[in-house]
């Protein structure tokens, strides 16, 4: 991510610095209600909320290190050391990736629901969901701590302390190259593929008449709902990111070395990154949309604070009414009194 003759990315430190604040808090309030929740109000857990869980916790993980990130590139130096460096590093593939890796789960277990209602019921287990995340973690950390700790991560220029950026052309022909094809193809392509062709069997079944029994028309705007913010959310977040990373890989490998190519290339980069970090913020929205027990539950917590409030207020009014009678009425002794005495 140096800065070459053909482009002047510097733009992109007041970029991070900013968008990675606004990340941090939004992200922080929003998966923190997220896994308050999750662990306190569901009652009923099933395999969709097994892999939203799962999906909280990558979130927060990331969020827990954008404060680190903001500071070098506020400050352009990094005084944290090597191993942190490395860990930030792995925690931003392991977020993004596994975000991926979790919505294409949800994404299939909607598909499996919908168009396989009955021959599923045997494979959309919480085991079978506990069973998936837990190979997704193994491919996330394989994946991701191999780009945080084989790749040097950490360099050195002018007393200045540099991370996540100034890889070497050379690394990133020997290392970086081939880490970019894994995740690109493991962590994007497929998962792609797998998000696209569920959505369209979902879609072509919504479309049969015998689908939509008795409410059915409601529970098809829901399921339509959920599929539109899905694909939106995807699509914005990752898409953008992942295609200019694979002609940002190609350009740092000097594979394409066209100077206008180059410089589009390194000015959307930063773009793109920010945009795929905003998506620990886009999530819990798909955990609304996608789980009606989240909305439920939600739901029910509304009503108890209005209810408790309007209870506040009848008590109040009662109290004060109370208090009214009250002083009317010792008034009225006290007038009866007087006139008696006189």
């Amino acid at each position: 991510m140096a800065t070459t003759n053909c482009a002047n990315d510097d733009f992109k430190y007041v970029l991070y610095s900013s968008v990675f604040s606004i990340v941090f808090i939004l992200g922080l309030l929003f998966n923190m209600l997220a896994m308050y929740i999750f662990v306190c109000r569901l009652k009923m857990r099933n395999e969709t909320t097994t892999y939203m869980l799962n999906l909280v916790v990558s979130d927060t993980l990331f969020v827990f290190s954008l404060p680190f990130r903001t500071f070098y590139f506020i400050n352009r130096q990094w005084p944290f050391g090597n191993a942190l460096c490395k860990i930030s590093v792995a925690l931003f593939y392991t977020n993004m990736y596994g975000s991926i890796l979790f919505l294409t789960c949800i994404s299939m277990d909607r598909y499996l629901a919908i168009v396989y209602p009955f021959a599923s019921r045997t494979l959309r287990t919480k085991r079978n969901a506990r069973i998936a995340c837990c190979v997704i973690w193994v491919v996330l950390l394989s994946g991701g701590l191999t780009a945080g700790f084989v790749m040097d991560t950490t360099s050195y220029t002018n007393n200045q302390t540099y991370c996540f950026e100034n890889y070497s052309n050379s690394q990133w022909k020997s290392k970086v190259s081939k880490v970019v094809v894994f995740m690109e193809t493991v962590g994007f392509l497929i998962p792609l593929m797998i998000n696209f062709i569920c959505s369209m069997r979902v879609l072509q079944t919504l479309r049969h008449p015998e689908s939509i029994n008795r409410g059915g028309q409601l529970n098809k705007a829901k399921i339509l709902r959920m599929i539109v913010v899905h694909l939106l959310i995807f699509c914005f977040c990752f898409i953008p990111y992942n295609v200019n990373l694979v002609f940002y890989t190609l350009v740092r490998s000097q594979v394409i070395t066209n100077c206008t190519v180059e410089s589009v290339v390194r000015t959307i980069y930063p773009i793109a990154f920010c945009i795929a970090v905003t998506n620990c913020c886009f999530d819990p929205v798909i955990y609304y949309f996608t789980s009606e027990t989240i909305q439920n539950s939600i739901k029910r917590k509304s009503y108890a604070v209005r209810k408790n409030t309007l209870n506040n207020t009848i008590d109040n009014s009662v109290k004060n009414r109370s208090d009214s009678i009250n002083k009317i009425t010792s008034l009225k002794v006290k007038f009866i009194t007087e006139e008696s005495t006189i």
